[in-house]
């Protein structure tokens, strides 16, 4: 299978290629050429499978060219070695947990298969060209895809990675689980916003100069590799949900919602054939989806700082992805919908699951809020746990009152120095540092 640029549809690459360039010319994003469509039987045949079974089946149309059945599994069963609960709160809602993983977070499933994949891919190169390269990974993050990154591709040899994230405006236990590895992964604290990193991680694909000379790659969800294995999980949802349920053609997923990836890895399974009435992608304050639907004017806003601080994002780099999927038919027009939730109505949400006697953290909190406001009668609704609630510990105990313990992942790296370099956000500090190592 081809991925072609959406911005240049005659720019087309391998899987490989996609995984490896990371964005397109003109900042152009990757796309399949087709969504491989499974039957209502094939479909029940994947359900009954488990995890790692049933996402080699998945993912395979997407990578055999570059990519043997037998390496596939390999890497699916070493990226994907922790489990996607889902977790019942009343008779028609539930929780799918995706921070089981070795970050506490969802990016964990993505992160983690497009590090396997990157490693194969340049040892077939080096065993082809003789030549090792080295690869500077660059990725924006505005809390989670940093640690999931980082953990994923540190100590992996001729790889270094750099990390921007907004100086003050992650919380400080997610902060930690990336800035005190040290090794290959370099970490920047920037003076602006996540959207601000975001804009450099552009400028620097941009120059053409920089990107040979560093061989320059991104983790961000832009990278087609990350959506495809969160593809996975929404499968892994259904699946335990069958074994409950007899009519699946009712579940809808709140999905929180920052840069969109998660959102548009769900649409890529709905066209898939995957049984998803409808999607609500829920966003915090930095609401520029909600009003777009609402309006069809793009106009994104200063980014607004939040207590679901991942979600702080006003010019999401996969809205792209998203409406061509609308737009195009390969999704209906009407699957999906968007609301903001602002700060009072999150705490209240945790408050109200803490009652129910489940601790969330904020990003869920949101996207639960949204299904209440959103569902209608006779639907199943799936709202997403994308991180570890002591991920967020001062904000959630400060809400709920009462003290939340620190899972060991967390507990081994608090007490550790922060390696970080503070930067402005400026392109020509930015290019300096990078060609200075």
């Amino acid at each position: 299978m081809k991925f072609y640029n959406l911005k240049e549809n005659d720019e087309q690459v391998s899987f490989a290629g996609a995984v490896k360039q990371g964005l397109g010319k003109n900042q152009g994003l990757f796309f399949p050429t087709e969504l491989p469509k499974f039957s209502e039987s094939e479909i029940a045949q994947l359900l009954a499978m488990p995890l790692v079974e049933r996402s080699v089946k998945i993912l395979h149309p997407f990578v055999a060219e570059d990519l043997s059945a037998k390496e596939l599994t390999n890497i699916v069963t070493d990226a994907f070695n922790f489990p996607a609960l889902l977790q019942p709160i009343s008779s028609d809602r539930a929780v799918l947990e995706l921070f089981h993983g070795p970050t506490l977070a969802f990016k964990d499933f993505g992160g983690r298969f497009m590090a396997k994949c990157l490693q194969a891919f340049c040892k077939k190169e080096a065993v082809t060209t003789g030549v090792e390269k080295k690869l500077t990974i660059l990725t924006a993050t505005s809390g989670d895809t940093g640690a999931a990154v980082a953990h994923a591709f540190h100590g992996i040899d001729n790889i270094r990675v750099v990390i921007m994230y907004p100086k003050g405006k992650i919380s400080l236990l997610q902060e930690k689980m990336f800035t005190t590895l040290g090794g290959n992964i370099e970490t920047l604290a920037i003076d602006g916003s996540f959207d601000d990193c975001q804009v450099m991680v552009k400028q620097s694909f941009d120059d053409s100069d920089l990107a040979t000379t560093i061989g320059l790659n991104s983790a961000n969800s832009i990278n087609i590799s990350r959506l495809l294995a969160q593809v996975c999980y929404y499968f892994e949802a259904v699946a335990q949900l069958s074994r409950a349920k007899s009519d699946l053609n009712s579940i809808v997923f709140s999905v929180p919602s920052g840069n969109f990836g998660n959102l548009t890895a769900g649409l890529f399974a709905k066209a898939m054939g995957l049984p998803i009435k409808r999607f609500i992608a829920a966003t915090n304050a930095n609401d520029t989806v909600p009003r777009y639907l609402e309006t069809g004017e793009w106009s994104p806003h200063e980014t607004v700082a939040t207590i679901s601080n991942a979600m702080d994002v006003s010019n999401p780099n996969n809205w792209p992805r998203v409406e061509h999927m609308l737009k195009s038919g390969i999704v209906p027009a009407d699957c999906v919908s968007s609301v903001s939730i602002d700060e009072e109505q999150t705490q209240s949400t945790v408050i109200q699951l803490a009652k129910l006697g489940y601790i969330s953290e904020p990003h869920a909190a949101v996207a639960c809020k949204a299904l209440q406001y959103s569902a209608q009668e006779g639907e199943f609704g799936v709202f997403l746990g994308t991180a570890h609630p002591a991920k967020f510990k001062e904000v959630v105990e400060s809400i709920i009152g009462q003290p939340i313990g620190l899972p060991k992942e967390l507990a081994d790296c608090a007490g550790e120095p922060i390696l970080s370099v503070d930067m402005s956000a400026d392109f020509a500090q930015l290019r300096a540092y990078l060609l200075a190592k």
